[in-house]
């Protein structure tokens, strides 16, 4: 088995969520609703049924009263442009495309000089870039991929920063938008343009502003809460409805908060109906490559300080190559979502990833460690550390892992013993009959053995009819006086064998058989 330097912890990942979710333990939990003049408000989780069957029967039909109302104004700044992680895990949850299908689209458009060159971990362009941005925003309004016009003034200034630009800007759409004709195009390099021409709408956009409204209800001394929201200036989500493909997320579903009805503190509400919900605590999900590539970028980040170059698992480039290479080798799978959800297909590692990781020591497989590497060769690549201090804590670390863990303990050995093929049923102990080198033996170690009757040696199918009662044919047997016979043998049981060979005793169990002639088809010739 192999495993690099970057797919080794991002499997690590991956194993880790999959324990999750296999160790789960469903817990079903209970609200209590109060319902009226359109407001639907709820206890907190309630763990026993009697106890909010009661707290719904002791509020039915009571008055109520609202105790608080909180309003807060809040705003949603626009995106940052895409680089490329972001790019590819947009097109993934929103397209369905893998992290290697939307770097082969970009590329394409960039071939076809489109986009600007994909392989980027900059969300800005430099300060010199405000015109071009200008001239783009304005190729993609004569594009035709606005499909109604908008009220729109672009805040270039936003999106330009140089400090935060390295060797390459973000993606961005080019001038040559405007240009062609993109009904030339084909249909996935459409969306994948459309997300990228639509970003840069969005972060150039006005804020996104919104009221929430908290409010807490008051019955019979029980304390019920809810909440919505009134949208007061869409902003740049208008531009984002418009590029986005229409995609039904059950999460965006179930995050849309309602709006409420007119209420004020003190407000009673009378003749409440009441019911009660039961709710099932839910395991973490299986990552997409959205949420696989979002969770490579910020790898280690918690454990590194902000003056580290260099943060993540990988980089923007290489990221989807490592989900391939780990695809390829076998060590993760893809799942499709259920019929009828339009979720992007979850990732999940296979038996041999899972064991793989199982015997990799923890040092190799943190993403931490990892982390750390790409920063330390960053810094040899700027001059900051001369080579030669990273690679001796490279053999000092190698050194120390070949000293602790000489040799894998039994149980990690076990587990990459190849998988035996099960043939049968042992007709001395009932346990399985496996095939081995030198013929089929029993598991249990009963003394049972199928692998020659009569002198000749059983092929597979042979083997299986025998262990399923079957009778077998053999060709060709040799008798005592030099002829060749064909035989039919039937299992009969079995019997303890015992003999010496070197000078050794040797033992067994074996079957006992029955021996039947083929009747000899009739000619019509006269024997001579």
């Amino acid at each position: 088995m192999k495993a690099g330097r970057v797919q080794t912890p991002t499997l690590a990942m991956l194993a880790d969520r999959e324990d999750k979710i296999q160790n789960f333990k469903k817990e079903k939990y209970y609200a209590v609703h109060i319902l009226t003049d359109g407001i639907d408000a709820v206890t907190e989780k309630i763990v026993d049924k009697k106890e909010a069957e009661k707290i719904a029967e002791d509020c039915r039909n009571k008055p109520a009263f609202i105790t608080s109302v909180k309003k807060e104004k809040k705003s949603i700044s626009p995106p940052k442009l895409y680089d490329l992680t972001t790019l590819q895990r947009d097109a993934n949850r929103l397209l369905g495309f893998t992290a290697k299908q939307t770097l082969e689209y970009t590329q394409s458009l960039y071939e076809k000089k489109l986009v600007t060159y994909p392989g980027t971990d900059s969300r800005y362009l430099s300060d010199d870039m405000a015109q071009t941005a200008e001239n783009v925003i304005k190729a993609v309004f004569d594009s035709g991929l606005l499909k109604r016009e908008v009220v729109y003034s672009p805040d270039i200034k936003r999106v330009c920063n140089s400090k935060k630009v390295t060797d390459h800007h973000a993606v961005i759409p080019t001038v040559e938008l405007g240009n062609i004709d993109l009904s030339v195009l084909q249909k996935a390099e459409y969306e994948v343009l459309a997300l990228i021409a639509g970003r840069l709408l969005c972060a150039t956009g006005n804020q996104h502003e919104y009221e929430t409204v908290k409010t807490e209800i008051l019955c019979e001394q029980y304390m019920f809460t809810t909440s919505g929201k009134c949208v007061l200036n869409n902003g740049w989500k208008v531009i984002e409805k418009l590029f986005r493909k229409p995609v039904e997320r059950k999460e965006e579903q179930e995050d849309m908060e309602k709006e409420l009805p007119e209420i004020t503190e003190g407000q009673e509400l009378k003749n409440v109906e009441t019911k009660v919900s039961e709710q099932e605590t839910k395991p973490p999900l299986r990552y997409t490559e959205d949420s696989l590539l979002s969770a490579m970028e910020h790898a280690g980040s918690e454990d590194m300080g902000d003056d580290v170059e260099r943060k993540g698992l990988g980089t923007p480039a290489t990221r989807a190559d490592i989900i391939e290479k780990l695809v390829k080798d076998g060590y993760l799978k893809r799942e499709k979502a259920a019929k009828g959800e339009k979720a992007a297909c979850r990732l999940i590692p296979t038996e041999d990833g899972l064991r793989l990781i199982r015997v990799i020591p923890d040092m190799i497989k943190s993403p931490k460690l990892t982390a750390e590497w790409e920063n330390a060769l960053t810094l040899v690549s700027k001059g900051e550390i001369p080579m030669e201090h990273f690679m001796a804590n490279i053999t000092d670390m190698i050194t120390e892992l070949v000293r602790t863990h000489q040799e894998a303990d039994a149980e990690k050995v076990k587990m990459f013993a190849p998988k035996q093929e099960v043939v049968g049923i042992c007709p001395n102990c009932g346990s399985q009959i496996v095939k081995g080198k030198y013929g089929a033996y029993c598991e249990k170690k009963c003394g049972m053995t199928v692998n020659r009757a009569m002198g000749v040696t059983l092929i597979d199918g042979q083997i299986k009819d025998l262990l399923a009662g079957k009778k077998i044919l053999l060709k060709e047997l040799k008798s005592k006086t030099g002829k060749f016979y064909d035989a039919y043998i039937i299992p009969n049981g079995t019997e303890e064998y015992h003999y010496t060979k070197d000078g050794a005793e040797k033992s067994g169990v074996r079957f006992k058989f029955i021996v039947e002639f083929p009747k000899k088809k009739f000619t019509g010739r006269k024997k001579e």
